[in-house]
């Protein structure tokens, strides 16, 4: 259940349903595959929100093709994924709510451990993935004790809960679900289960984002996640983790101002107060060109950049086993011309248009924006028809695949045709692979924009 949130979304399920809860899974065929092949279980993204794991930029075909057993997850969303209200916590055992969509994931796991060799898998070979809101659950995953011995490795695409303020504490999921009811006059637990699915899942759409956050609701999460890492209590597993050079345009910080000095200025002391100063010296200005990247870097920043590079730090530091740093930065070529002069939402090769023609067609980026790495880790580009695709963009799916898969099988992306990919040391300037036409391995420069981010984010604590 979800409301059509987002235009580059394209599902082949026959249907939306509560009755929700499938996996996908793609083996390689013949008769001679080996037994006990290397597992990647992909969760997919969506603020939580929207997304099914029939989206055609999941497919598992060409991961298959590699010697891969691929599963996809469908996980519940939103209301019916991550309602936390009273009454709720006396019908557990452990006295909590909520994070139903991470106990669907947890199901998905123990699915994959008792069936996956059935298909050829290794149930002690499974590398859990996902982009943006399942990172944020692979990081979630990898904390929990549901999943303890169930993950063999773990790679994140833009995103974990390990940044700006974790995860809610019970308390205040619970507030703001009893705040959600009241406003759509239902004042019990009762009322709510007789509304019909459909009726429900409308009564979100004016919801703020945030309304069913992720909790610490005692069992999947037992406490607060970043603790969870500083302890090193999480999965000790090799991660290979990253993020894109774009993750949000300067809008997300300006707003409809310009991107000059002035406004990105007076931007950062709305937004920082007393920090501005700290935060202007590493998101450095000098013109209005300069201050377009600053704010753009500053945005992908807040938006998901910090929380992922946050994971990667304190994975490096107790999780004891290889993490791996990349930064994805080819930008997605024009859209073919098919396309047309305008349009509004582009979904994995179907233009879904619903302004009659009056939007105009968005700007090219300049970057690599939020999610547009999926296609290109997963070997899918032929199945999304609205970018025209060129030759680099193959060569550079097949460099970041091959990098996957490396992974996937061995915990290590190393291996033959790719360039030497170093671990995390941070006794060490940190070594970042760059995902571009020239992939190559460079020193980690944003460091102190994040340590500055960091230091703010724990004096907010």
């Amino acid at each position: 259940m979800q409301l059509p949130v987002f235009g580059d979304m394209n599902f082949r399920s026959d249907g939306m349903s509560e009755d929700c809860l499938y996996l996908n899974v793609w083996a390689p065929g013949g008769t001679h595959v080996p037994a006990r092949l290397p597992v990647l279980v992909y969760f997919y993204g969506g603020g939580f929100i929207a997304g099914d794991g029939s989206e055609y930029r999941y497919d598992g075909e060409s991961m298959a093709r590699r010697g891969i057993v691929t599963v996809t997850v469908n996980y519940r969303l939103g209301i019916f994924g991550f309602f936390c209200y009273p009454g709720l916590d006396r019908e557990t055992s452990y006295h909590g709510c909520g994070d139903y969509g991470l106990l669907d994931q947890a199901a998905a796991l123990d699915w994959v451990r008792n069936n996956i060799g059935s298909f050829g898998g290794d149930p002690d070979r499974v590398t859990i993935a996902g982009e943006s809101a399942g990172s944020f659950s692979v990081s979630a995953l990898m904390a929990s004790p549901l999943s303890k011995g169930r993950i063999a490795g773990a790679i994140g695409e833009s995103g974990s809960l390990l940044g700006n303020g974790g995860v809610s504490t019970l308390e205040k999921a619970m507030a703001s679900g009893q705040h959600f009811a009241e406003g759509i006059h239902k004042s019990s637990l009762e009322a709510l289960r007789a509304m019909p699915a459909a009726d429900l899942l409308q009564a979100t759409a004016n919801a703020s984002f945030g309304t069913f956050p992720v909790v610490v609701d005692g069992y999947f999460l037992p406490r607060q996640i970043v603790s969870i890492y500083e302890d090193g209590m999480q999965a000790h597993v090799p991660l290979l983790v990253g993020w894109n050079s774009e993750e949000m345009g300067s809008g997300f910080l300006l707003g409809p101002e310009k991107p000059t000095v002035g406004h990105f200025e007076n931007a950062v002391k709305k937004r920082f107060g007393d920090h501005a100063d700290s935060i202007l010296r590493v998101y450095h200005a000098g013109n209005d060109s300069e201050a377009l990247h600053a704010a753009t870097d500053l945005a992908s920043d807040l938006f998901i950049a910090f929380g992922t590079w946050k994971w990667s730090e304190i994975q490096s530091r107790t999780g004891g086993k290889p993490v791996y740093q990349y930064y994805f930065e080819r930008a997605r070529p024009v859209m073919r011309a098919e396309m047309g002069n305008s349009v509004a939402g582009l979904a994995g090769g179907v233009l879904k248009d619903t302004t009659g023609g009056k939007s105009p067609r968005p700007a090219t980026p300049s970057g690599a924006v939020h999610s547009a790495e999926i296609e290109y880790a997963l070997g899918n580009l032929p199945s999304n028809r609205v970018y025209d695709w060129q030759a680099d963009d193959y060569k550079v799916s097949d460099i970041l695949q091959t990098f996957f898969a490396n992974f996937i099988k061995t915990g290590n992306p190393n291996g033959m045709t790719v360039p030497f990919w170093p671990r995390v040391d941070l006794q060490k300037p940190v070594q970042v692979m760059h995902i571009n036409t020239m992939t190559r391995v460079e020193t980690e420069i944003t460091r102190d924009r994040y340590l500055e981010l960091d230091h703010i984010n724990l004096n907010n604590r």
